[in-house]
């Protein structure tokens, strides 16, 4: 049997000028699959020899086989890019001649192009390779880390209360709280995560927030660089509302308090009503 969209060993029965054709083990030559010229690799093959040919449906709907190696195979999922948006979907480059179709009713979000987003990747009821961004029943729950490990994770949603779906190394189940990031995070964006908490069912609690120490630090620098950057005096101070510490500096108001109480013990700024001055 053929697995259309993986691998697939087979033999060469026939050789004409425009390519081989490979046995598809039904015994009706009718059957067998074409390897084109341009995709044997420049390859010496002779009648007899196993190939190992991905094997797909071309534009026109013809079983196709490959020796090139698509980005993602059948069952897998890929981060991938967007090359068009239409009115049935979208496509995506999957590195062969012909891009996969995302139909409408498997994005959950919107998809820019030229961007890319993870993807699941599955044969649909035509048995056309198809593409969705439903990937979170995909993603295992048992993962190799631990509390205080550092990941790499790339954001494949939001639930309904704006906690951030991740998928730790395209394979493992996470979450970044919403309390826990203070900048704006979009779908298909890869980030640099610490895990904070490993949830009964596997799941891994992440933030992009460095450690304590280091943070404050980091912090502390930035406030520094924003008062040299304004002639050493800025409206900001502990009676600033979240919102505004957030949106210009990415960080909740306690954190920013903190840092803020941290160089005046160094000596390096005052605060009064009307916000921070440089000393």
């Amino acid at each position: 049997m053929i697995n259309i969209g993986n691998f697939n060993k087979l033999k060469i029965v026939r050789r004409p000028d425009f390519g081989y054709f490979l046995d598809a083990g039904t015994g009706k030559t009718s059957d067998d699959i074409l390897l084109p010229n341009g995709n044997a690799l420049n390859m010496e093959l002779s009648i007899g020899d196993e190939v190992d040919a991905f094997i797909y449906t071309d534009s026109k709907d013809r079983v196709i086989a490959t020796l090139k190696k698509p980005l993602a195979e059948v069952g897998e999922i890929a981060y991938l890019k967007v090359v068009a948006n239409t009115k049935i979907g979208s496509f995506i480059d999957i590195g062969l001649e012909k891009d996969i179709l995302v139909p409408l009713k498997e994005k959950l979000y919107g998809l820019q192009t030229d961007k890319n987003y993870l993807f699941y990747i599955y044969l649909d009821k035509t048995k056309r390779i198809a593409a969705t961004t439903d990937i979170d029943k995909y993603l295992q729950t048992e993962s190799p880390y631990k509390v205080g490990d550092t990941v790499k994770g790339t954001v494949y949603g939001f639930q309904t209360n704006q906690s951030v779906m991740v998928a730790v190394d395209n394979l493992y189940q996470g979450v970044i709280l919403r309390h826990e990031y203070f900048t704006e995070i979009n779908a298909g964006d890869i980030l640099d995560l610490n895990v904070i908490k490993i949830y009964e069912d596997g799941k891994l609690g992440l933030t992009p927030r460095k450690r304590a120490k280091e943070e404050r630090t980091e912090l502390q620098d930035t406030i520094l660089e924003y008062l040299k950057s304004h002639d050493g005096f800025m409206t900001f101070n502990d009676k600033t509302s979240p919102d505004d510490i957030s949106k210009t500096f990415g960080v909740s108001k306690n954190n920013f308090k903190n840092a803020l109480g941290g160089l005046m013990r160094k000596g390096l700024i005052t605060q009064d009503e009307k916000g921070t001055s440089l000393k």
